[in-house]
């Protein structure tokens, strides 16, 4: 087996953006090249490409490097290569991202600009924070599955919005104005489910649910602010549940859904916190799940938080802030 591998491996998605990643690398490579990274850069051919060129690189060839060119649905496939290695610890290797993707939701948490040289030169900087990643078992026809996420996941209308807007970035159409309008569609189409959630092993809710988030960044769906209170190094999942609530109300609360307040502004919003969480529905199986924009299949859901998992590069002092910011 190979040695430790100082370079930094890239991974780079095209069709991120609906093919904003394609467009874009050329400037990142030549930004990345100046600001004197020594790189490998690999270009993603397919669905879930990432996770394999990130473990074979780790295994094979030792990168304890990673960066991450794409959404969050990218960095979701570079986590899931990271953890199902076994050649190094996860917690002694670093990532860094560099987002071109269509929400950017994890970037949004630590307050990343929107600028390709400012980020690369904070991923130059080595600034690390030690960051919890979520896994979860789901059930595949009976057959128990596991997944990793760095940010957040969701069911219900979340898990069917997702599913909508990916089929439309599949046909080249996106963009945060889509989003809002497959929400409002799915919002008009979605049947409320019977849920059951244990935190903890204490059961905490038993209703109907129209949506259901958790994770342990803030933001989820194109920079909704689902998860308000979120720290993403505490060890816990953050949880935000909205159950039956007219379109009306809904509707008039959007522009509430981007800085939080729906959580203090809809009586039907519940918010949780723990370490261990189990999802069950009522019909059995009846859930779909999505995972940083990966739809999985089908309750119940077991949630594990694996704490401070993975060096994660932000800007200085970013996690103190992320820390201030934080409701308690």
């Amino acid at each position: 087996m190979n040695e430790e591998n100082n370079k930094w491996l890239v991974v780079v998605n095209p069709k991120a953006c609906i093919g904003k990643g394609e467009q874009d690398w050329p400037e990142i490579k030549k930004i990345l090249t100046e600001e004197g990274f020594d790189f490998d850069a690999v270009v993603t051919e397919y669905p879930r490409h990432a996770i394999e060129i990130v473990r074979q690189g780790i295994i094979e060839k030792g990168y304890k490097k990673i960066i991450s060119v794409g959404g969050d649905g990218t960095n979701n496939e570079v986590i899931n290569g990271i953890f199902t290695q076994d050649r190094f610890p996860t917690n002694e290797i670093t990532m860094g991202t560099i987002p071109v993707g269509t929400g950017n939701d994890w970037v949004r948490t630590f307050d990343f600009p929107n600028d390709y040289v400012k980020i690369i030169r904070i991923l130059k900087g080595g600034n690390t924070f030690a960051h919890d990643i979520g896994k979860v078992t789901y059930y595949n026809d009976g057959d128990p599955k596991v997944r990793y996420f760095l940010n957040a996941a969701g069911t219900g209308l979340d898990e069917m919005v997702c599913t909508r807007t990916n089929e439309m970035k599949r046909k080249g159409k996106g963009g945060t104005v889509r989003y809002l309008l497959n929400t409002i569609y799915c919002l008009l189409n979605y049947k409320n489910t019977h849920v059951k959630i244990e935190i903890d092993d204490e059961e905490i809710f038993n209703d109907y649910i129209l949506s259901l988030s958790i994770g342990n960044g803030k933001f989820n769906g194109g920079g909704m602010m689902m998860m308000r209170d979120a720290v993403p190094d505490d060890g816990l999942f953050d949880l935000t549940v909205i159950r039956d609530v007219s379109i009306f109300k809904f509707a008039t609360n959007v522009k509430n859904l981007y800085n939080g307040t729906f959580i203090d502004k809809i009586k039907q919003v519940s918010t949780f916190r723990g370490k261990k969480v189990r999802i069950t529905s009522n019909p059995p199986h009846s859930l779909l799940l999505e995972t940083e924009g990966e739809n999985l299949t089908n309750s119940p859901f077991d949630f594990e938080m694996l704490p401070k998992a993975i060096n994660m590069l932000v800007r200085p002092n970013a996690g103190k802030k992320v820390h201030k910011e934080t409701k308690k």
